[in-house]
C-alpha cells in the first residue's frame, strides 16, 4: 500500500515558508512546540465503547495512543511528509522509500492507518467501534485529507468535474469574499499575504460554493471550515468535502440567512446548561450573559476560532465521524471545567474569560478535553424532542405575526374609513 506525501494545497511544490503538512504544523518555532504536546499525556486518553472490544483490538488502540503521541511529536515526522502533491485520483497507501527513515513506530502507524483507508468499507461495517475510538484519539495529519474524505463520502463526487468551470463564473458574492479572506486565519504563514495561495484557493472554493448553492451563497464563518481542509488537501477536493459537510452535516442549515438552525443550537444547549450546570445557567441569566454570545462561533466554526488549530483539528476529526454532537459536548465540557471562575465573574469578566482563558487551556493535552466531553450527558431522543419543541415555538411566534400584521392592516382600514366618513359628514 502507499502513501503519497504532499502540500497542503496540492498545487505544485510550494515555498517552504509556506508547506505544511497539518493544520498543527507551522513554520514557528512556538507551534512546533504546541503541536508536540497534543498527545503528550498518557492519563488524557478519550475511552468510549471500549468494553466493547476484543483484547487484540485494546491492544491495537493503545499501542496507536503510543504512537500518535510519538509520531505528533516527531518534528523529523512532519518535515519529511513535506513534498509533492497526491493526485486525487491515485491509490492512497504504501511503504515507500518515502518512509525509510521512519521509526519503526512511524512505520506501524502508517501500516495500520494505510490497512483502514484501503480496507475502509470493512472498517466501517465489522470495527466501527474500533474504528471510532482511533478517531477520538485523533486521526494522524498524514491521513486527514483522504479519511476526512471517505468519512463524509466525498471522494467521487459529479461536483467535482464542475469546479474548474465555476471558476470561470462571476458570483454576486465575490466582493464579500475578497473582504473577509484577510480576516481567515490572519496569523497563519499560509493565508499571509492578499497575493497568497492560501488565499486565493480559499477565494476559488468559497466561490465556487456561492455559485452551485445560491439560497446559501458565502457566510463569512464557513471560511474557517474551507481554510482548514485547503491546510489538508487540494482545492478541488476541499469544495468537494465542503459541498458534503453542507448537505449532509447540518451545516447547510446552519449557514442560511435566516441561521434557524443556530437557533435551534442554542436553544438545545441552553437546555442541556440549564440541565447540567443549574448554578452557572442562573449566574448566566443575573449577568444578562446571552448563550448566543459566546457559544455561536462553536457551532458556526466548529471552534477551530476558539482553539489553536492542533486542538480544533482534533475536534474536527470527531465531527467528521459523529457530527454537531460534539459540538455539543466539548461545549459543555468547557463550562464544566470553568464553572468555579466564572460564576465569580460579571458580563465583562466573562467575555474576557472566554476570549483569553478558555482557548488555550487545553494546548498542552487536547486528549483532557476530549475525554471530559465524552462524560457529558447527551440524549439524542430528549434533542429530538427539544427540536420539535423549537419548531412548535418558531411557528406560534410566526403565527402571532402574521395575526398582529392582520390586526395592523385592519386597523388602518378602519382609520381610514372613519376618516372618509368624517369627511362626507
Amino acid at each position: 500500500f502507499q502513501v503519497r506525501p504532499r502540500n497542503p494545497c496540492g498545487l505544485g511544490a510550494l515555498p517552504a515558508s509556506a508547506t505544511m503538512a497539518s493544520p498543527a504544523v507551522s513554520p514557528d518555532s512556538s507551534s512546533h512546540e504546541a503541536l508536540s504536546s497534543v498527545n503528550s499525556a498518557p492519563a488524557c486518553s478519550p475511552t468510549s465503547d471500549s468494553e466493547n472490544l476484543s483484547p487484540d483490538e485494546l491492544e491495537l488502540l493503545a499501542k496507536l495512543e503510543e504512537q500518535n503521541r510519538l509520531l505528533e511529536a516527531d518534528s523529523k515526522s512532519m518535515r519529511s511528509m513535506n513534498g509533492s502533491r497526491r493526485n486525487s485520483g491515485s491509490s492512497l497507501v504504501s511503504s515507500s522509500s518515502a518512509s525509510s527513515n521512519l521509526s519503526h513506530l512511524e512505520e506501524d502507524t502508517w501500516i495500520l492507518w494505510g490497512r483502514i483507508v484501503n480496507e475502509w468499507d470493512e472498517w466501517r461495517k465489522k470495527k466501527e467501534k474500533l474504528l471510532k475510538e482511533l478517531i477520538r484519539k485523533g486521526i494522524p495529519h498524514h491521513f486527514r485529507a483522504i479519511v476526512w474524505q471517505l468519512l463524509c463520502s466525498a471522494t467521487d463526487m459529479p461536483v467535482k468535474n464542475q469546479y474548474s468551470e465555476l471558476l470561470k463564473m462571476s458570483s454576486p458574492c465575490e466582493k464579500l469574499i475578497r473582504r473577509d479572506i484577510a480576516r481567515t486565519y490572519p496569523e497563519h504563514e499560509f493565508f499571509k499575504g492578499q497575493d497568497s495561495l492560501g488565499q486565493e484557493v480559499l477565494f476559488n472554493v468559497m466561490k465556487a460554493y456561492s455559485l452551485v448553492d445560491r439560497e446559501v451563497g458565502y457566510c463569512q464563518g464557513s471560511a474557517f471550515i474551507v481554510g482548514l481542509l485547503l491546510m489538508q488537501m487540494p482545492e478541488e477536493e476541499a469544495f468537494c468535502v465542503f459541498v458534503r459537510l453542507m448537505q449532509e452535516y447540518r451545516l447547510r442549515e446552519l449557514f442560511k440567512p435566516s441561521m434557524a438552525e443556530l437557533g435551534l443550537c442554542i436553544y438545545q444547549f441552553e437546555y442541556m446548561l440549564q440541565e447540567q450546570l443549574p448554578e452557572l445557567n442562573i449566574h448566566f441569566r443575573s449577568q444578562s450573559f446571552l448563550t448566543s454570545m459566546y457559544a455561536s462561533s462553536w457551532f458556526l466554526t466548529l471552534f477551530l476560532t476558539t482553539f489553536p488549530l492542533p486542538v480544533a483539528t482534533r475536534v474536527f476529526d470527531i465531527f467528521m465521524y459523529e457530527g454537531l454532537e460534539i459540538v455539543f459536548r466539548v461545549g459543555m465540557a468547557l463550562l464544566q471545567f470553568n464553572q468555579a471562575e466564572l460564576v465569580q465573574l460579571d458580563m465583562e469578566g466573562m467575555s474576557q474569560y472566554f476570549q483569553k482563558v478558555i482557548p488555550h487551556q487545553f494546548d498542552s493535552c487536547p486528549d483532557k478535553l476530549i475525554l471530559k466531553a465524552f462524560q457529558v450527558k447527551y440524549n439524542p431522543k430528549k434533542m429530538k424532542r427539544l427540536e420539535k419543541e423549537y419548531a412548535a415555538i418558531k411557528n406560534k411566534e410566526m403565527e402571532e405575526q402574521i395575526e398582529i400584521k392582520r390586526l395592523r392592516t385592519e386597523n388602518r382600514l378602519l382609520k381610514q374609513r372613519i376618516e372618509t366618513l368624517e369627511k362626507v359628514s
